[in-house]
């Protein structure tokens, strides 16, 4: 463990912590920008119940909370430690690949996103773009970040809970969301589960699609 001394503290933001910044930045700005968009757009199915909720509140300080609290102040500096020098540029790269799939599917659902569990007005079943392979790109796109994250930030918690609290939302929180778009589009869905992975793409999709591009 590294505590960080006074001098350190004081110092400008060392140069990973800034180019983290600013990834956290467009990283906010793309939600900010989808959520806007479909502000209006009427919601006519929710699971946005207790659990729900529950795990927002988890998993939204390990995103944004705890990395400003790390980057901006000293409070979490009993958890510091030094990371080896080859991983904070591994966590670029990571970054860069989650911010444009992050983009991505956003841009792909169109009208269709919602934060929480929740079907929207003339929702539609997105199977084109992105979501040809995979059907939870967005997911994808923040097991990435937290990966990122945990090779770019030089603290335990600022670098590491978002990647533990996220793991506990996606294997809580998919199977619920999996469940509502059967209900919402009954054997279509469970077709589309069938032929996409998860968060991979399926291995026999990617090898008969690379098998017919070669005829």
């Amino acid at each position: 463990m590294r505590l960080r001394n006074d001098a350190e503290i004081l110092m400008p933001i060392q140069p990973w912590n800034l180019i983290f910044l600013i990834g956290w930045i467009v990283y906010v700005a793309i939600r900010g920008v989808f959520k806007q968009r479909t502000k209006k757009n009427e919601v006519t199915v929710t699971r946005a119940d207790a659990l729900e909720k529950a795990l927002l509140i988890i998993v939204i300080p390990g995103g944004l909370l705890l990395p400003l609290a790390y980057i901006f102040t000293a409070w979490l500096s009993f958890a510091d430690y030094r990371l080896p020098p080859w991983a904070p540029w591994c966590g670029v790269v990571l970054m860069v690949g989650s911010l444009w799939l992050f983009w991505r599917s956003h841009a792909d659902l169109g009208l269709n996103w919602s934060q929480t569990l929740e079907l929207r007005k003339d929702h539609q079943l997105v199977k084109g773009g992105i979501y040809r392979s995979i059907r939870h790109p967005m997911y994808a796109s923040i097991w990435l970040w937290c990966l990122a994250q945990g090779l770019m930030l030089e603290n335990w918690l600022a670098g590491w809970y978002a990647g533990a609290a996220f793991a506990l939302m996606y294997f809580v929180r998919t199977p619920r969301e999996e469940r509502m778009m059967c209900e919402a589009f009954g054997d279509e869905y469970r077709e589309y589960m069938r032929q996409t992975g998860r968060v991979l793409p399926r291995l026999k999709r990617m090898t008969a699609e690379s098998q017919r591009r070669e005829r």
